[in-house]
This record gives C-alpha cells, sequence and structure tokens, in this order.
C-alpha cells in the first residue's frame, strides 16, 4: 500500500476481536501488540471488529482489552464505524459517525490482522485484503485455510510425508444422517481421544475422552463451535512447540529454540484456563530439556511444515515427542497466541528476538512482500 503522505511513520491498522469464539483472546494478544510496539517507528490505528462483525475504531488503550481472570474483554460496537476500501485504487479508511458525513481517516501500508479462530485466522480477511491489494501480516488465504482446519492440515501434512498421529473426522452430514456410525468410526482410534472442532483454536470446545460412555456428549459439545469435528488418538509423550518466523528474500523459514508444556493441577490437558487464566497450572520451559537431535527434528519438522503449507510471516508449530521416540505434529498454527506471555513470543524471546523486535520483524516482512498472487 501506498506510505502514509502525512507521516514519514508507516501506518499500521491493528484488528483484532472479530465473531469467533476467540474474541477475547484477540483482544487481549491486541493489548500485547498496542503495550510493544515502536510508536517511534509506527503509526497505530487500532481496529476493533465487534461479535456482530461490525469494524469500529478502538481506543489506543490496551488496559480494556487484557483477558485476566476477573476480566474477559470484548470489542463494543456501537463505536465510531470504519470501511475499508474494496478498490485497488483506494487505500483511505472510511471513518462513520452517527448524523455525520462519511470522513477521510486516511491510508495505512499495512494490516496486523490479530485475529483468532474462524472468520479471521482462517482466510477469510485475507481474501478480504487481497481484494484490494492491501499488505497484512501472516499467511494468505490458502495457508490461513488450511492451517486452520485441523482435518486438511493433517491431509497436506500427510500428503507430504510429514508424520502426524492417527485421527477420524466426522462431518456435520455423517452425524446427521448415521450417528451411531460416526461414532463407531472412533474405535479403531482406541481411547482415551480427544474431541474437537475442527475449525476452532485456544483449545475452545475440545474434551478428553476416556470412553466410549462419554464421546456423544463430547461431539455436541465440539459442535458447539464447528459442525466439523475431529477426533484424534491420545499421544503419550511430550507436548512440544516450535516458532517459526518467515525469513527476508528466499531463504529458508527461520526456526526458535523449542519450548516444552507440562499441565498439572486439575488439568488433563493444555485447555483455556491453563493457556490464558491459570498460569500457575502449568510449567513452559523454553528452551525444553531435549537431547540435540530430537530438537533438530522438531525445528525441521516446524519449517517443512511452514513450507508445504505455503505460510508467511509466522506460524507455530505443535508437536509431540511420543514414548517411542517418534516426533509427530499435532497442528500449525498460521496466527498464535501473541501476548507477551505466549508461547510464540516467548520461544523466540528465548532464542534472541524480544517482543518489540518481533513486532517489527513482522511488519517489516509484510510490508516487503508484493501483493496479489505470490
Amino acid at each position: 500500500m501506498s506510505a502514509n503522505v502525512t507521516s514519514s511513520k508507516a501506518r499500521v491498522a491493528l484488528v483484532f476481536g472479530g465473531r469467533s469464539s476467540e474474541h477475547a483472546v484477540s483482544c487481549s494478544t491486541a493489548a500485547g501488540v498496542l503495550r510493544a510496539i515502536d510508536r517511534e517507528k509506527y503509526d497505530v490505528v487500532p481496529i476493533g471488529i465487534a461479535k456482530d462483525g461490525r469494524w469500529v475504531l478502538v481506543d489506543d488503550d490496551p488496559t480494556p482489552l487484557q483477558l485476566t481472570p476477573g476480566h474477559t474483554p470484548e470489542v463494543d460496537g456501537s463505536g465510531t464505524g470504519v470501511l475499508v476500501p474494496l478498490s485497488t485504487t483506494d487505500r483511505a479508511l472510511t471513518v462513520l459517525e452517527p448524523g455525520q458525513p462519511p470522513r477521510q481517516l486516511g491510508d495505512v501500508d499495512v494490516v496486523f490482522p490479530l485475529l483468532h479462530g474462524p472468520f479471521g485466522e482462517d482466510g477469510t480477511i485475507q481474501g478480504f485484503l487481497d481484494l484490494s491489494d492491501i499488505r497484512y501480516v501472516g499467511s494468505g488465504v490458502l495457508a490461513s485455510a488450511a492451517g486452520m482446519d485441523k482435518h486438511y492440515m493433517k491431509v497436506i501434512f500427510a500428503g507430504h510425508g510429514l508424520p502426524v498421529g492417527p485421527y477420524v473426522v466426522i462431518t456435520d452430514r455423517q452425524w446427521l444422517v448415521d450417528r451411531a456410525a460416526a461414532m463407531a468410526s472412533v474405535a479403531a482410534l482406541d481411547f482415551p481421544v480427544f474431541v474437537k472442532p475442527a475449525r476452532a483454536g485456544s483449545s475452545m470446545g475440545i474434551t478428553k475422552v476416556k470412553g466410549p460412555a462419554d464421546l456423544e456428549a463430547a461431539i455436541e459439545v465440539a459442535r458447539e463451535h464447528d459442525p466439523k469435528v475431529i477426533v484424534e488418538a491420545a499421544i503419550v509423550g511430550r507436548e512440544l512447540e516450535c516458532a517459526v518466523l518467515q525469513s527476508h528474500g528466499t531463504a529458508a523459514p527461520r526456526t526458535s529454540a523449542v519450548a516444552e508444556i507440562a499441565v498439572h493441577g486439575e488439568h488433563e490437558f493444555y485447555d483455556f484456563e491453563a493457556k490464558y487464566l491459570l498460569e500457575d497450572d502449568v510449567d513452559l520451559c523454553c528452551p525444553a530439556d531435549l537431547p540435540r537431535e530430537v530438537s533438530d527434528d522438531v525445528r525441521r519438522l516446524a519449517a517443512a511444515a511452514f513450507d508445504v503449507l505455503g505460510c508467511e510471516g509466522l506460524a507455530r508449530v505443535d508437536c509431540f515427542l511420543a514414548e517411542d521416540g517418534q516426533v509427530l505434529i499435532n497442528e500449525i498454527n498460521t496466527m498464535p497466541g501473541f501476548t507477551p506471555l505466549s508461547m510464540y513470543p516467548r520461544m523466540w524471546d528465548a532464542t534472541g528476538v524480544s517482543y518489540p523486535e518481533l513486532i517489527d520483524e513482522l511488519i517489516s516482512l509484510a510490508l516487503e512482500r508484493r501483493t496479489g498472487l505470490r
């Protein structure tokens, strides 16, 4: 996008909130970026998407956006409305205020879409921005969509020879036509299993199922978030993560130090509360205490997953180290949690890239890349 004519600083629109169940997590991510972004280098325009899809200007204040045990942030859709250009020749945001004629807010150079889950992280906003040739941080339409859909993500990984664990997919049609057959298909996995919405994140709607008696209820919980459900075999072993960052030019993507997540207390897995609210119930170790060859294998697989999906900008790759020593890819997140305490920034911090430097790097990468087909 053309440079902002009123300032030598690049103008960045931070877009957050959204229609998914991860609305509050997205707000918290925006709070972290608002606090850390270099104001000497970037002119920041915070734009929230309310739960009904309305785009509004938001005060440049991170405090109300922070997710805490006593506060769940939400974008107030009654604020001043914002329209994003849909033409490749129009670069200005338009503000809509009640009882007032539309006014130009000015051009932006790049959008940082801090959206998690469907209707944001899944290629929808990426396609919307592509229509106008607007540069943005992160992956494009295909990588975002495939990375959000755990089913097709695994199909792509397996098709490229990357190791994934056993799983079964239950589509909306299968569930409605023959519920018994859909549940019977899970028997091939053995119990326990994890039942998940196929296109959700932040551990929303996930249930660990220890036997057939609890399977139907768990599928219904997952279906509250997504009519397509994925059931994964429980992998006994260690849960590892690796952050990936696109390199400048045509160099291979960079990978961070590998981290390990160990959940304790009453949590049987890394659920929403353990991730965002009850930090004392989870140990996040970075770098993980691993043999060098295992760490290298995780980093190799993380970079390969980034490449085969066609990712850009950033991604976090989650793996399992099984008891037999094999490393399996669990999933990839093309817009991972991005607060200062989130695993993605923490892994890069342990690798020598601070949170403000990481934000600057991602914006720089987005400004460099060409628009349109790549």
